[in-house]
């Protein structure tokens, strides 16, 4: 019977990867105790809803920023050292903040710039995180690499992290960000510990994008079809997605009158729903196609949106959202898989980056769309309109997703191979 570990981190994909597994969890359990404490604090400093509703877009403002100039720079750097460095700068940034809450000096004012700077050093952490795991294992491990890492984001980040900062700013409002900041500091410990990742060697760039690197990864993205779709999948449904998820509480408290405790509830049922699709996802991966998986799980969001807007019930709530954290996971598995086997190495930050400003423009999009509609036609409006909108997006894309499962890398031809046998953190590196 294998081991806990080993079915955690097996040993195939490598000592470098188990590395990178313990950092990223760390990493997320800081994260997670600040979703809590963070708009704690913000709160116990103002009552105005304008600066509340500011801490949260301090998340989404940097990425709109810097996103696209922190893929350029982890494409062109140690990829490694560069996360080691941004959360390095994450630890200060939260070290300051302390200092001023201890000695009284804090207003919201420095909170709100402590949030954009970290923020910004996030942007380039998780720039440069997300190029590491096509590094250290195999194409074919991608899938269970990327759900380990998922199940550390559920577990820190959404399920253990925020009861856990909620408790410690009740003991002292400096406890939860001194925890982080021993989070932060570790996961810097424990990447260090993985073999100097190489800086991916660059192509020959067209004339028309030369000494432009950041215009080179667009026009990549381009020309090529498959993950320009799945880029533009991942916008549509995010701007649908977030137009009802941005009312969600006056929807849970208001409409299905389950009340703040019950809008906690709806949130930890997404996060279990994850949770428990982590022990399948293996499963899956070897019995179901890509594809199919794609298409079931976009599916059911649009069944989701038209639950929500029909139900009254605070139990068929919890259900469909257990049932949305569940296939939420697999999808955000699977597309980051079938992007990460797509995009040559050399190009991973930029179009990783992309990918992003995508998904919190379409956040920003959708919550603002959501707001208006609620506002004016009431608080199961933005469901009807999500529900539309991802079904007629879904059957725009129906026979795409087949192209972008079945899509093949292309390797150039100077490629060139780095690492060795499977369990030694080595992997091909594609040029």
């Amino acid at each position: 019977m294998p081991s806990l570990g080993e079915l955690i981190a097996p040993r195939r994909l490598g000592r470098d990867f188990r590395w990178l597994l313990a950092s990223s969890w760390t990493s997320n359990l800081g994260d997670g105790i600040a979703l809590s404490a963070a708009p704690l604090l913000i709160a116990s400093l103002t009552s105005s809803p304008l600066l509340v509703a500011s801490g949260a877009m301090m998340q989404f403002l940097p990425w709109l920023l810097f996103g696209l100039l922190a893929g350029s720079v982890a494409d062109h750097h140690d990829r490694r050292r560069l996360v080691m460095i941004a959360n390095g700068s994450r630890a200060v940034v939260v070290t300051a903040l302390v200092v001023f809450l201890v000695t009284g000096h804090v207003t919201v004012w420095i909170v709100l710039a402590a949030a954009f700077l970290y923020g910004t050093a996030e942007v380039f952490a998780d720039s440069a995180g997300a190029t590491l795991l096509p590094m250290l294992v195999r194409p074919v491990d991608l899938g269970i690499g990327n759900a380990r890492l998922q199940a550390g984001f559920l577990v820190g980040n959404q399920l253990a992290g925020p009861p856990l900062g909620a408790f410690l700013f009740a003991v002292g409002s400096f406890w939860p960000f001194l925890v982080q900041i021993l989070c932060v500091s570790l996961a810097v410990i424990l990447i260090s510990r993985i073999a100097r990742t190489p800086v991916p060697a660059q192509e020959p760039r067209h004339e028309g994008v030369r000494a432009r690197p950041i215009r080179e990864g667009l026009h990549w993205l381009r020309h090529n079809a498959p993950v320009r779709t799945l880029v533009i999948i991942i916008l549509v449904f995010n701007v649908t997605w977030a137009a009802p998820w941005g009312i969600l509480v006056l929807y849970a408290t208001e409409h299905l009158h389950m009340g703040a405790v019950g809008y906690g509830l709806l949130t930890t049922a997404s996060a279990l729903g994850g949770l428990v699709s982590t022990g399948c996802f293996g499963w899956l991966e070897r019995h179901v196609s890509f594809a199919t998986l794609m298409r079931v799980c976009l599916s059911l969001e649009v069944l989701m949106h038209l639950g929500f807007a029909l139900t009254t019930s605070p139990v068929v709530a919890l259900v469909i959202m257990f049932g949305f954290g569940a296939y939420a996971f697999i999808w955000g598995t699977i597309s980051t898989t079938v992007r990460q086997r797509l995009v040559p190495l050399h190009l991973q930050g930029r179009i990783a980056s992309v990918n992003m400003v995508g998904v919190f423009g379409g956040l920003v999009i959708g919550q603002l769309l959501g707001g208006l509609i609620a506002q004016t036609w009431g608080l199961t409006a933005p469901w009807w309109f999500a529900f539309g909108g991802s079904a007629i997006t879904l059957l725009l894309v129906w026979r795409s997703i087949s192209h972008i499962a079945a899509a093949k890398p292309v390797i150039a031809d100077d490629e060139t191979e780095a690492g060795g046998e499977p369990g030694d953190g080595g992997a091909p590196l594609r040029d």
